[in-house]
Formats: C-alpha cells, structure tokens, sequence
C-alpha cells in the first residue's frame, strides 16, 4: 500500500479486550459479595445503625469533630504559611527555625503529641507572662488555660502546620520564576506580583494536597479519644461500651465520616476547577467529519494567566 492510498476508517472500532472485562466482572462479583454480607449479616443490626445514626449524643460528638477540624485546619494552614516562608527565607536563624519545627514534628507521632499537650501542666504547673526579675503580668493554672479541647486543637494544630508548610512550599515552588520576571518587567510591585502572579499558579499545586489534609484531619481527630474528648467515635466508643453493640456503632460514626468526607471530596473538586481554569484541557468536536460520528480531539489550551487570576 503506498502513501497516497487512501485510508478508510469509517469502520474502525474498539479493539476488544478480554482481559478488561474478566477484570470488571471480578471487581462486580467482589463488590456484590461485600454488599450482601453487609446486609444479611445479623450482626450488623440495621435497625440499631438506623436509630443511633441522629441519637443526639452521636450528632453532639459529630459537631465537635467538625469543630476540631476546622481549628485545627486554621492553626495549621496559618502556621504553615508562614513556616514556608521561614524554609524559604535567606535568613539563615529563620529557616534554621523553620526547618528544625518541620523536622520535630513530622518525626514524632501525633499520638505522642497529643498526650504531651494534655499532660502539658506537669510540664509547666503555671503560666505566667511579665518581665524577668518582677512580678508577672498574667498568671494562671495550666490546667485553667489549656482545657482538653485545647490541648487537642493544639496538639492537631500545631502538628498539621509542619504538612502544611511543605505543601504551601511546594506550591510556590512549582511557580516558575520566569512568572515573576516577566511581572517584575512590565514594572509590578513585589506584592502585587506575589498576589496576581504566583499566588493564582501556586494555587493549583497548593489545593489538592490541602483537601487531602483536611480530610486525614478529620479522621485523625478520632486520636483525641485517648483524652476523653467526646468527638464522635469517642461518643460512639462509649455507647457500645455500655450497650454491647460494637459492629452498628462502629457502622454509625463510619457513615457520618464518610458523609463529611464527600462533602469535603465536592468541595475540594470545585476549588481544583475553579483554579484550574486556563489550564485544563477540554474537548471540541471536529465539524464536517466523514465518519457517521464526529471525531472528538482533545485540545490542550494555552496558559491563560489573566483567566487564572480572575
């Protein structure tokens, strides 16, 4: 067949693949068969799920994981910022600083963590604030301030900031620094280059891994149950406890986790989008094709850096 031979494609189809759908009907047939032991084993007691599942005390426990993500998650992304600053600074004491904080608490469980802010007042019985040599300004027991709330957002807090340093980091990192050349050219400031420019392309690489961080937050926070916290597997750990039934609590604080997880899965797919614009790829149809159906070509587009900051 020479070049010039014309190609008929207007038959052309899939190739099939066996292998495909043997790989289908497994993963079906496992499905169904986690799907139907969970609904005909007796211990799993739907009645006993359905009628814990907004018992009050589970709603009250499911409020505070919720509050303790959301301060956590505000401790963290603060802290962070300004620890990716420190790591990026040219002063050698602040990323020094920066670097060390990283370090200690990305090594240490957050387990280990936590249990040291709530026993924090063995540590330091009193806190007091004022001057050396006179007498403080501010005194009081540790055990007043840091309540165990305190001590978990604290300990969650503070150990989430180490993560989101290096992700705020990585983001900024990603902004190519021709970016801030060419800003710095047309004649913009340092601030509004950083605002315009690179904080809108940091962004694409600073939200995935943030929604990631919020949602293992908010199945972490179930370590505070070690503190007597009542967040909602605590709460759910102590009604089993005292009613016996373990698989249909257990069900339960699943659910409302997975609940606020989707929300979470939503939400962070329409910050990825709302970011992304100008730099994802969409799909057009080729008008006046031969073949009985319109081709679909993927078209990459440019980087559109106006549409990126709007």
């Amino acid at each position: 067949m020479s070049a010039s031979t014309p190609v008929d494609v207007s038959t052309a189809g899939r190739r099939q693949r066996p292998g495909q759908w043997l790989a289908t009907i497994a993963v079906g047939l496992f499905a169904a068969a986690i799907v139907w032991t969970f609904a005909t084993n007796p211990t799993v007691e739907w009645p006993v799920i359905v009628g814990y599942l907004f018992f009050p005390a589970i709603l009250d426990g499911l409020w505070i994981t919720i509050y303790l993500t959301i301060g956590a998650m505000i401790i963290g992304i603060v802290l962070g910022v300004l620890l990716a600053a420190g790591r990026m600074s040219s002063n050698k004491l602040v990323s020094s600083v920066a670097n060390t904080y990283v370090w200690f608490f990305r090594g240490t469980p957050t387990l280990v963590q936590l249990i040291f802010w709530y026993n924090i007042a063995i540590f330091v019985p009193r806190i007091e604030i004022g001057l050396p040599g006179m007498e403080p300004f501010i005194s009081a027991s540790t055990n007043d301030v840091i309540s165990p709330i305190m001590a978990a957002l604290l300990g969650l807090g503070l150990n989430e900031a180490a993560y989101m340093g290096e992700v705020v980091r990585g983001g900024l990192l990603s902004v190519p620094h021709g970016q801030v050349e060419a800003a710095q050219s047309l004649g913009m400031s340092g601030r509004k280059t950083f605002l315009q420019i690179v904080l809108p392309q940091a962004m694409r690489g600073i939200v995935p891994p943030t929604g990631n961080q919020i949602i293992i937050m908010l199945k972490g926070t179930s370590l505070v149950s070690v503190m007597a916290v009542t967040d909602l597997f605590y709460t759910a750990q102590g009604i089993y406890v005292t009613t016996g039934k373990v698989i249909p609590l257990l069900i339960v604080a699943s659910i409302w986790y997975l609940v606020c997880t989707s929300v979470l899965y939503f939400l962070q797919g329409r910050l990825e989008r709302r970011f992304g614009r100008g730099f994802t790829r969409r799909v057009v149809k080729r008008t006046g094709s031969r073949t009985p159906k319109a081709a679909a070509v993927v078209v990459a587009t440019e980087t559109d850096m106006e549409g990126a900051v709007r």
